[in-house]
This record gives C-alpha cells, structure tokens and sequence, in this order.
C-alpha cells in the first residue's frame, strides 16, 4: 500500500489529476473513485491505454502494472492529498459557502482579486467531498490566493471540507431553505453552514460577514468569532454600500470610510447586491484598489446560467435555471416584479431535495407567482403539477410537454424568467424563447 507522501511525489510529476476516463489528459494521475453505479477500478487499464502515468486504484484485482498505485480506499487517498498538498502552501484561502449565491460570489470575488493577485477560484460547481480536494490539487505554487467554494447536503460535510480547503478566511453568503431534507430542516442548515465559522473560530481565521444578515449575526454570536470583517448597508462598517438601480442591470454605490464609488453591472437581481458587495470588501481587505475593485466587478459578465440576462429573437430571458429552491426562487421572484416590462412570462420547475417541506413551498412559491400577475405563468414538474386546480396558469408535469405548448403558443416580446432545480433541466426551453 502506498503512503500519502510517496503518492505525493508522483503527484509533483504528474499535477494533472483525472477521475473520469474520458477525461483523461497525457501523463495525468488517475484516481479510480466509485460511484453509486460504477466502480471506476474496472476502467484503470483503459486509463493507462489512454495515456495516464498512474492508476491510483483500491481493488488490488485490478493491479496489472507498477502503474497501478494500491491505496486502501481511492476517495480517501484523494482527500489526504489534497490536505498535504495544501499544508505546502503558505497563502490566504478563502473558504465560501451559503444557501444562495455561492458561485456567483466566487466569480465576483475572483474578478476582483485577479486584478492584483494571481488568483484561483474553484472551477464551475466543484465543490463537494471530490470537487475541493480536485480544486486543492489544482493550486500550483505561482497562485497567491485562492477562493475554494463549499457546497453541502448534510451536517459535517462543511467541516470535512475545511479539513481539506484549510481556510484562513471565509464567508457565508446567506442562509435560505436549501437541501432542507439533508440537513433536517431549517436549523439543521444553519448549523451545517455555521461548521466553516467553527473552523475559523479555531484555526485563528478571519470572518467577512453581512452584518445585515440576522442569521448570519445570531451564528457568528454563537460561534463567538473574533476576527470579523463587516459589510453591509451601514456607514459605519468596514464595507457599505447603497444599491442605486435594478432594472435589468445593477447599479451600486459603496464606500470604504473615505470615499465613496459607484459601479455599473452586468448582473442582474437585487439579491446579487448582498454578493457584490461581499467581494468589494474582500477586495478591500487584500488591499485591492478602489478602481481596481471597480473594474473587477464591472467587467464581470455571467455565463452559468446565474442571474443571467439573454436577449433572444423573440424575448429577453433571465437564465436562472442552474438551481433552485425556495429562497432563491422567492427572490428571482421578487426581482421579476421590481423590473420594467409591458410583457412578463413566469416559467418555473420543481425545486428538488426538501423532504417533508416540498409540498408546502411550492404552494408558497406558486401563491407567489400567481400573485404577479404576469401574461404568462407556466409550472413545470409535479409538485406544481399537484396545484393546478388551485391557480390560473398552465401546469405541465415535464418539460416536454411545456415544449409542446410553447411550440403551439409561443411567448413573443416578453421579459421571461426561466427557473428550476437542475434535475428540471429547463434548458431545454431556450431554442422556444
């Protein structure tokens, strides 16, 4: 069986890690990880056929060659690499997790940070028990600061990832009605999210937070944190800020004490105002220029399907359709209301992964919908699809059969708002908007 500081050494001459055989990139470490349906064991000799350096591999049935390193379990190995690996590097990483908006402030904060340092952020939604440990080994020794985003389902998950991410800094974005069913309800995701104050707490950290926040304030009291960094609407903490205009696009006014700035977006959503200026006062804690952070935050332009503005043929649609759940589709909600349009189509999917509280909040979200009153209201999926003898809209149990209709009667000239829970894949609605 191999130590973590032999595998580490193949790892200095092999940075590429791959987990996934179609992946895979000439001379790279192949981490043979299984799945609920795959045990990737099986496909470590097709690894090597396709040019990878190492196997790293658990089963010793399937140890054909001195390229295929035998570890006792793969996950763990990947996981213990990646904490070695970080113990190597002296930078500031800055720990990210929340309900909402987690992968927009990524990006917000790495615009900023880019500006004056070389800086990495988590690629995409890496973001679980195998996307950080990934994001760690992705740190070369040229980077100076990092910006690792967590995402979890259940209680210690958090922890587990501060294990491996090390965080010296961190930030909670906000605390919503997310993966209620993991977490055990509401509280439950309070104290799954408060595990990366616990760890700053003991590791000497410091906390960014929105002290606008109620919940946020109560678990930072609770976790007795001492080295916070407030922001907020308030003039007198570190980072305030004013939001100016919604309608598409953002405009903000902020100030660090001594002057104040004004910044033009292209974001859209009121609730993204929480998220930018999370990264201003980031920015302005590494020492980031006022302009520096300016031109950051400017030139950031959303391509994830986030808070995304899509001027199509026949409509202008808001793409938020990567996720969904009822905090976050309240506020796509609330934000649909605050713009301008003589036209207005709401089409929503099923939020998933709520447990006991789904059919209560899609009522809530539906009352809520229907409450706009916009020329065209369509609910896709069958938690909706459970309401539809209580509201005036369209109802369809999937979205192909919301493709039919919008192929029968298509929305022409309207501002329309696309959101679901990923598993909805809503996408597949664009080419009819």
């Amino acid at each position: 069986m191999t130590n973590t500081e032999s595998l580490y050494q193949h790892y200095l001459n092999h940075r590429t890690i791959c987990t996934d055989t179609r992946n895979i990139s000439q001379g790279c470490l192949f981490f043979a990880l299984k799945g609920e349906h795959f045990d990737a064991n099986t496909f470590a000799a097709q690894a090597l056929t396709a040019g990878a350096a190492f196997a790293i591999i658990d089963n010793p049935a399937y140890q054909i060659s001195e390229q295929c390193i035998l570890v006792p379990d793969v996950l763990t190995a990947l996981q213990e690499l990646a904490r070695y690996h970080r113990k190597q590097l002296n930078i500031p990483v800055i720990g990210l997790t929340g309900s909402n908006g987690k992968t927009t402030t990524k990006e917000l904060i790495r615009a900023v940070l880019a500006q004056r340092y070389r800086t990495f952020a988590t690629k995409g939604n890496l973001n679980n028990h195998i996307g950080v440990p990934l994001s760690v080994l992705a740190l070369s020794e040229d980077i100076e600061i990092a910006v690792i985003e967590m995402g979890a389902n259940h209680q210690k998950e958090i922890e587990l990832l501060c294990t491996i991410a090390q965080p010296t800094h961190g930030l909670i974005t906000n605390i919503g009605m997310a993966h209620l069913d993991g977490f055990g309800g509401f509280e439950g995701v309070k104290k799954g999210k408060a595990e990366l104050y616990a760890y700053l707490k003991q590791h000497k950290g410091t906390t960014f937070i929105n002290r606008d926040n109620s919940y946020l304030m109560e678990m930072s009291t609770r976790a007795d944190l001492n080295q916070v960094v407030y922001y907020s609407t308030s003039s007198t903490d570190f980072i305030s800020g004013k939001l100016l205009k919604t309608d598409p696009f953002l405009e903000l006014s902020w100030s660090n004490g001594l002057a104040s700035f004004e910044i033009n977006m292209q974001l859209t959503g009121s609730y993204n105002f929480e998220n930018i200026l999370a990264a201003i006062c980031i920015g302005q804690y590494f020492k980031v220029t006022p302009q520096q952070i300016n031109t950051g935050l400017a030139g950031y332009a959303p391509t994830n399907n986030r808070s995304q503005i899509n001027k199509t043929e026949k409509n202008t649609v808001i793409c938020d359709f990567y996720n969904a759940n009822p905090s976050s589709m309240s506020a796509a909600l609330d934000n649909l209301k605050s713009l301008n349009a003589p036209n207005k189509a709401v089409i929503i999917g099923d939020m998933f992964e709520l447990g006991n509280e789904a059919a209560q909040q899609h009522q809530l979200i539906a009352g809520q919908a229907s409450a706009l009153n916009v020329q065209t209201l369509i609910f896709i999926g069958k938690y909706f699809y459970a309401l539809k003898d209580q509201y005036s809209a369209h109802f369809f149990s999937n979205p192909t059969e919301a493709q039919a209709f919008l192929q029968e009667r298509p929305i022409t000239n309207a501002l329309v708002l696309l959101k679901g829970s990923r598993g909805m894949a809503l996408e597949q609605l664009m080419p009819l908007l």
